[in-house]
């Protein structure tokens, strides 16, 4: 403060032809001594002050702070505090005569929110002390957290007057905990207390974050007990500044040349072990054991807590301070008007022998100068523009503990030179402190009952859900074309699904089919070479060959239904299938009738009732039945046909890509004609099945129809059930369960008695009864 004054008064451009005095009176940190010291000042009532003193730089801490501003408010003294840094004294309408050089603690609680979120650290222990600046930090702190998903996992109370035990209990709550970054905001000599406690019982792999009221305390720097403990803090300090010509002011101080100055005594005394002789006798005050001083002693060399002047935080807090009040008078002292009279709002002015308080207030809330360091100053409201340096305490090859600066705070911006800083781990590798490790892309977060929501459970996404991030809070629904990846961390293309060639359920009813025509096509080369014995001419040979024509039709009919369906094949399976078992059924009909024509015409009176059942009724009546199924066919084919279409209902990785009935009125018209025509052969065939003869087809043709319809009556159900490619493969399982059925049940016994017993191949033995 002295050095600033001296400046001021050798300047030629702030207050020329002005010298400022000053009065300094100790509190020792008592507010009611400081109370009393600011009354005797303001009321000219000091021993030493004939005058009322205009402002008081002062108020060490909030609280005293808080007492001077509301006392002196009512007489508009304006206090200037260095170090009170309590949000609550940023209330105009309670301290409107308050101004600080110290930003509020508000800022500093969002420098340190803004390094716990910059470096995820979600699970944050707080260790505060019982006051307002602990709380209100702490409040600050969580608000400005919130929604970064930073959790306190608990929050120690130290209270001053129970400091041990306190320190002791929440050195053990950081033991146990699973929190590795520390967030303290208390006073050194508290946080001293606590990291005591914490060497006891080993602790040295947390990281603290430290609040200004620690961040640079040299008493904690130099502690060996707590050095281990203490490594890598990172803290947010008061700004410092270099303040030119201040060193040399300070190594030349000399008691000779101060003789008032009890503390430079006190200071020689100690640091050079002898008693100074000043000028005056009546000043010197030598203490019996020390000798006196040779008067060569000088400052100059000595390094110690008082001569460093190379962070200075506070120092320059009381240097603006000193600054910004010579500014304000200034301006009260260089209006060109000096009437104070105005009814206006405009600051008022005053001469140098009649200055008030309230003209210095007003001048002192427009303050805005360029400080000799090249800085801008002014106040907002009687506060000013947050800036704080970034600290971290590293480790020296001597094992003690330096302070580097690592950053600064301006505003809302933390600049922060990360690779220079040194952790707790002693490395460059910034620790994590989490409750649960983040969960990877294709899970989500799942909240822990009862606990915070920095603990949770990482799910799995659904399928047909994807989260692409980390942290993800919920899975996304992948659209209806696309389904998740097996790490479900991206919605793919859906595979199109269809009854394939290449898959093994293809592949079998594929054979099925090709053996099927096979077979049948090598009992039409069977019956073609006997056509002329017995027992292929017995049963209408033509009509057999037709038969097998269409049943080698059937099996291959199967095979349109297989591979990827195109519009082609979706007209065209339907009206195969319908078209070749109705020729087929219509064969067997026909045959069936046959054999009832022919044995109720062996009755007398009904000889002429075989003839209108000729070869050519018996191949009209098969093509008028056939040409029913054909215009069936080519009207539903013309009206609605079946379309491919991909099937996105069912939800899985793939696509069913399928023919789709668009009517199902004429599917329906195509299998109920088949299923009337085979009822209609299963009645006439059950009829007939007791005829006497040897050989009788219509027994054959009973059981054929029997598995025919048996198969057709399971199909569907089955096929309406049936999801996506499935529902095919049941309808082709039908046709060549059925089409086998008849293949089997007529053609067999004709070829075992052909092939292998060729001596009942006879007229005789088929007629005999």
């Amino acid at each position: 403060m002295v050095f600033a004054l001296e400046e001021i008064n050798h300047s030629t451009t702030l207050l020329p032809g002005v010298k400022l005095g000053y009065y300094i009176f100790d509190s020792s940190g008592r507010p009611p001594w400081g109370l009393q010291a600011a009354l005797s000042l303001v009321g000219g009532e000091s021993a030493s002050c004939d005058h009322p003193v205009p402002l008081i730089i002062g108020g060490a801490s909030s609280q005293e702070a808080k007492i001077l501003s509301r006392i002196l408010g009512p007489l508009s003294v304006p206090v200037i505090s260095y170090l009170a840094s309590c949000p609550c004294l940023s209330n105009r309408l309670q301290f409107p005569n308050f101004f600080r050089t110290i930003p509020s603690d508000i800022y500093q609680a969002r420098a340190i929110a803004q390094l716990a979120i910059r470096f995820n650290w979600t699970w944050i222990g707080a260790v505060v002390e019982n006051t307002d600046y602990g709380h209100v930090a702490l409040k600050v702190f969580q608000e400005e957290t919130q929604g970064a998903g930073v959790c306190l996992a608990f929050v120690e109370i130290l209270q001053g007057e129970n400091i041990v035990s306190d320190a002791r209990r929440a050195a053990v709550t950081i033991q146990t905990s699973t929190a590795k970054v520390i967030l303290i905001f208390s006073w050194y000599t508290d946080v001293t207390e606590l990291f005591l406690q914490l060497s006891k019982i080993n602790v040295t792999d947390r990281q603290f974050l430290a609040s200004e009221a620690w961040s640079t305390s040299g008493d904690l720097l130099q502690n060996v007990v707590t050095s281990k403990v203490a490594k890598g803090v990172l803290g947010v300090a008061i700004r410092s500044s270099a303040v030119s010509g201040f060193e040399n002011y300070i190594r030349g101080l000399h008691p000779i040349y101060q003789p008032d100055d009890e503390f430079l005594r006190e200071l020689w005394e100690a640091e050079f072990g002898c008693s100074p002789q000043l000028s005056t006798p009546a000043k010197t005050l030598q203490r019996a054991s020390l000798s006196p001083c040779r008067g060569t002693e000088s400052l100059e060399g000595v390094q110690n807590q008082f001569t460093d002047v190379s962070q200075l935080r506070v120092t320059y807090n009381v240097y603006l301070a000193v600054y910004a009040a010579a500014h304000a008078l200034h301006s009260l002292l260089s209006c060109p008007d000096t009437d104070s009279s105005h009814g206006n709002n405009r600051p008022t002015c005053s001469s140098p022998k009649h200055i008030k308080s309230i003209e210095l207030l007003q001048h002192l809330n427009n303050v805005n100068f360029t400080t000799p360091q090249g800085e801008k100053f002014y106040f907002q409201e009687g506060d000013i523009p947050a800036k704080y340096d970034l600290v971290n305490w590293q480790n020296t090859p001597e094992g003690s503990l330096r302070l580097v600066l690592i950053g600064r705070v301006d505003g809302f911006d933390l600049h922060l030179n990360q690779s220079a800083v040194m952790w707790s781990t002693g490395s460059n590798q910034v620790p994590t402190s989490v409750c649960s490790e983040s969960c990877p892309p294709g899970t989500r977060k799942a909240s822990r009952k009862g606990e915070p929501l920095c603990c949770y459970d990482c799910i799995p996404c659904a399928d047909g859900e994807i989260s692409n991030q980390t942290g993800s809070l919920h899975c996304e629904r992948c659209p209806l074309e696309f389904w998740s990846n097996a790490k479900r961390t991206a919605c793919i293309p859906r595979q199109l699904d269809f009854l394939s060639f290449n898959e093994t359920l293809g592949i079998t009813l594929s054979t099925a089919a090709v053996s099927g025509t096979v077979v049948t096509t090598a009992v039409f080369v069977v019956f073609l070479c006997y056509r002329q014995t017995p027992m292929v001419r017995a049963n209408n040979s033509e009509l057999s060959f037709l038969l097998l024509l269409s049943l080698k039709l059937c099996f291959l009919c199967s095979l349109v239904f297989i591979g990827r369906p195109s519009v082609w094949a979706c007209w065209f399976q339907q009206a195969a299938f319908g078209i070749s078992f109705v020729l087929c059924v219509s064969c067997l009909q026909v045959k069936t009738i046959v054999v009832l024509a022919a044995f109720r015409s062996a009755r007398p009176g009904a000889e002429g009732l075989i003839k209108w059942f000729g070869p050519g009724q018996q191949r009209g009546s098969v093509f008028i039945l056939t040409c029913i199924q054909i215009i069936i066919c080519v009207t539903w084919l013309s009206l609605s046909p079946p379309v491919p279409q991909r099937d996105l209902g069912f939800q899985g990785s793939k696509v069913t890509l399928g023919c789709a009935m668009s009517s199902v009125v004429g599917f329906s018209l195509v299998l109920g004609y088949i299923g009337l025509l085979a009822c209609t052969c299963l009645l006439l065939a059950f009829l007939a099945r007791k005829l006497p003869d040897n050989f009788n087809e219509a027994k054959l043709i009973t059981f054929s129809m029997l598995i025919f319809c048996a198969v057709w009556v399971a199909f569907v159900p089955a096929y309406v059930s049936s999801p996506g490619k499935y529902a095919v493969a049941v309808e082709v399982f039908a046709i060549l369960a059925s089409s086998y059925g008849l293949l089997l049940c007529i053609f067999a016994p004709k070829c075992f008695i052909i092939l292998l017993r060729p001596e009942k191949n006879s007229k005789k033995h088929l007629m005999a009864r």
